[in-house]
């Protein structure tokens, strides 16, 4: 393990221990744990299954629908739904199969499918000296292949009581494992609002944006002074949970047509700017969209007083966020910010299945571009000259000149 190499030749990792890593980022050590400190887990199994006959044993004892998931990784790798006993040998073959491509692993465990769950999850920070903090929950609940795409906090549905159990139920974990660092730990909800343990996140998440803009903690400088061996910088009690927050994550990926990836350059790159709008990203103008990597181009967070007045700032930031050169997922967000179960906060994990449409997913006609195309043409050879001299002297337009490079 990385972290094992780094400990072992004296190097300090901002993060957790090797021993807290294999502990809690294994699902099946973690739900072990879980068990133990009376946190409660989805029925299932507890460590990996061993063979084809004890899985299908357990899937009938649980049974169906069950979900089969990879103990050594996340993301929804190696993560099938399975309905009916008839489709159980292809999908765990099939499971186990994306689990050793993905993470060297094809080791499996069993738990009851959920239906129409909540994905809601606890950020937690933890030092050396045996001080926790909880930084309250994030909403994750609209996925697609169990990828999150928005991502808010606070939850619709986590009344000051259940927070109280939840934030509990993560911060006892914490503490049993030793865990120091930033952490995350998530959790399914049923449709009576019950909460079962799902996975520990080892690490700083692509969300972390969304907690920080509502208790105005810098979580990266609390992980560098924990590393450091500091203590937290602030208490449970000092912690004032404000207004309502939101991230979208903004993927080069058609939306209509399966979420495929879209690969290119970015030709042109255009970001919101305003009050209480944050935006993260690694990508610039003109670089490249590769198969090599995640297509998430970046992570665009606001903030506001209440969730009403967030969903409107982000709606309007999405609707000023310009990217050319590779589609995106930009009006699909917008589209999830104005649907009146989105606002209305009555949705679960299995959103997009239930109401996107791809076929009905607005578009731009192919007449329309060419229309825009036309117009576009017309109007560089009618714009006047700017300011900008180019090399003979002569007053040229800049955009007209990136235009036409654009086109040659």
């Amino acid at each position: 393990m990385f972290v094992e190499l780094l400990e072992k030749n004296g190097i300090i990792f901002i993060g957790p221990n090797a021993k807290s890593i294999r502990m809690l980022g294994d699902k099946t050590a973690a739900r072990t744990l879980a068990t133990k400190v009376n946190v409660p887990i989805i029925p299932g199994t507890i460590r990996p299954i061993k063979s084809f006959d004890e899985a299908l044993e357990t899937a009938r004892r649980v049974t169906y629908p069950i979900l089969l998931k990879a103990a050594g990784g996340g993301g929804g790798k190696g993560m099938r739904i399975v309905r009916s006993e008839s489709d159980f040998a292809s999908s765990l073959r099939g499971s186990q199969s994306e689990a050793l491509s993905a993470f060297g692993d094809d080791r499996m465990y069993i738990e009851k499918y959920i239906e129409n769950p909540r994905h809601i999850e606890v950020q937690a920070l933890t030092d050396h000296h045996g001080n926790i903090v909880h930084l309250g929950e994030r909403e994750c609940s609209i996925q697609r292949r169990h990828q999150k795409i928005i991502e808010e906090s606070p939850s619709t549905i986590v009344t000051p009581e259940i927070r109280e159990r939840l934030t509990k139920a993560a911060t006892t974990l914490i503490k049993a494992s030793g865990y120091t660092n930033a952490v995350t730990v998530e959790f399914i909800f049923d449709k009576d609002r019950n909460f079962y343990f799902l996975e520990v996140n080892t690490r700083l998440q692509v969300e972390h944006p969304v907690t920080e803009m509502r208790v105005g903690l810098d979580i990266v400088r609390e992980q560098i002074g924990i590393a450091e061996g500091e203590t937290l910088s602030i208490k449970q009690e000092d912690i004032l949970f404000n207004g309502h927050s939101i991230e979208c994550r903004i993927y080069a990926e058609d939306p209509s047509n399966n979420f495929y990836p879209s690969i290119g350059k970015i030709v042109s790159l255009t970001s919101p700017m305003g009050l209480g709008i944050r935006e993260d990203r690694g990508i610039e103008e003109g670089n490249e969209i590769s198969s090599y990597y995640d297509p998430l181009i970046s992570k665009l967070i606001v903030w506001a007083r209440t969730r009403s007045e967030a969903l409107e700032r982000m709606s309007a930031a999405l609707m000023s966020y310009e990217i050319f050169g590779v589609r995106n997922n930009l009006s699909l967000c917008n589209w999830i910010m104005n649907h009146p179960k989105f606002v209305d906060g009555d949705f679960d994990t299995n959103f997009l299945n239930n109401y996107f449409k791809p076929e009905e997913f607005e578009r731009i006609p192919p007449h329309i571009i060419k229309v825009g195309t036309i117009a576009a043409i017309l109007q560089i050879k009618m714009l006047p000259a700017s300011p900008a001299p180019s090399k003979d002297g002569e007053l040229i337009s800049k955009w007209r000149t990136k235009m036409i490079e654009h086109m040659r």
